[in-house]
């Protein structure tokens, strides 16, 4: 039995895995919120005690850098350390990957149900590959193409220094410049960065004002970005519209970015909790004509596949699969 959990700055998810003819099969699976324990030790431990099953192998993929099998979280105040983990659950070996790397493990052990196709690229599309993920945080991460197999590796692109491409996002740095000593991708691609996004072009007043309905929808405690992405689809708010539009925009020049660098000609998957909630947005064209535009290359993005990955259960999957895999299990899909 294999015990894999996907850590979030929101919310952690733990499950058992069983593998019957080389696929996963969910055993039982919990969700609890992450902000309301002081450790992923503490959440493992309730989740074990409940479901008494033998645990023979473990995975766990954490927000954050993950160094030697420890990682402090970007988004939470916690230490996650992989020998603590095999102690408390009894086993020789825990393993600690970061999130995005789970999801890149995870793509594997999906359907083609669970894609929407941005960008068909080219017939015969193979090499390296990447996936950009916005929800709490931005995390990224890549495919290494050995000319057989894809080999998932992590980054910490998320937070490299945001770079504007035009006169209303160098705006917008500036703007988050006077509250942040450092504005990373992260500060705009992510939930807080959507309302991040909204607050500047509510304060620069050039897109309408901020209707009476929504303030009370936020000082009632509604999550603010849901809200101004909520009203954008809706198309119940034109200040949240463009909001939404620049996040979009931003979103698929950060993906073009990312898979320049990693030369993802395999193709780009666009993963994290934020994408299926705005698929219909992603899929107006805002998000690939921003991957295309990259000047003398645009040709070479449109060769790349880009897919946006629906199943919320992906870096969960992977760390299963990962841990599948480093046991021995070469078999599982």
């Amino acid at each position: 039995m294999i015990l894999a959990g996907d850590i979030g700055g929101t919310k952690t998810t733990l499950a058992y895995f069983r593998i019957e003819a080389g696929q996963l099969k969910t055993t039982v699976e919990s969700t609890f919120s992450s902000r309301e324990h002081g450790s992923l030790r503490e959440i493992a431990r309730k989740f074990v005690s409940t479901n008494s099953l033998r645990i023979e192998h473990a995975c766990f993929g954490v927000a954050g850098p993950v160094k030697e099998g420890r990682s402090e979280t970007t988004n939470l105040p916690w230490v996650v350390d992989s020998k603590v983990l095999s102690v408390e659950l009894g086993i020789e070996t825990a393993w600690l990957i970061n999130d995005l790397e789970a999801t890149a493990y995870g793509i594997k052990a999906l359907e083609p149900k669970d894609f929407t196709i941005l960008n068909n690229g080219a017939s015969d599309a193979k090499g390296n590959a990447a996936v950009i993920a916005a929800g709490t945080g931005l995390g990224e991460a890549g495919f290494y193409w050995d000319g057989e197999n894809h080999h998932p590796f992590a980054c910490e692109g998320g937070h490299a220094d945001f770079a504007p491409r035009n006169e209303l996002e160098m705006e917008l740095l500036r703007h988050l410049l006077e509250r942040y000593s450092h504005v990373s991708y992260e500060r705009v691609l992510s939930g807080p960065g959507l309302f991040n996004i909204y607050s500047f072009l509510r304060d620069k007043g050039s897109f309408g004002k901020e209707p009476r309905w929504l303030t009370e929808k936020i000082s009632r405690g509604d999550d603010p970005s849901s809200a101004v992405s909520e009203a954008a689809l809706e198309g119940a708010c034109e200040l949240c519209v463009k909001a939404l539009d620049t996040f979009v925009s931003i979103y698929g020049a950060e993906a073009g970015n990312l898979a320049l660098k990693t030369l993802a000609t395999g193709g780009v998957y666009v993963g994290g909790g934020i994408a299926p909630k705005i698929i219909k947005k992603l899929t107006d064209g805002t998000f690939i004509n921003a991957f295309f535009d990259k000047g003398r290359l645009e040709n070479l993005m449109k060769s790349m596949p880009v897919s946006v990955i629906l199943n919320e259960k992906t870096p969960l999957l992977g760390s299963a699969r990962y841990a599948a895999l480093r046991s021995g299990r070469s078999d599982v899909r």
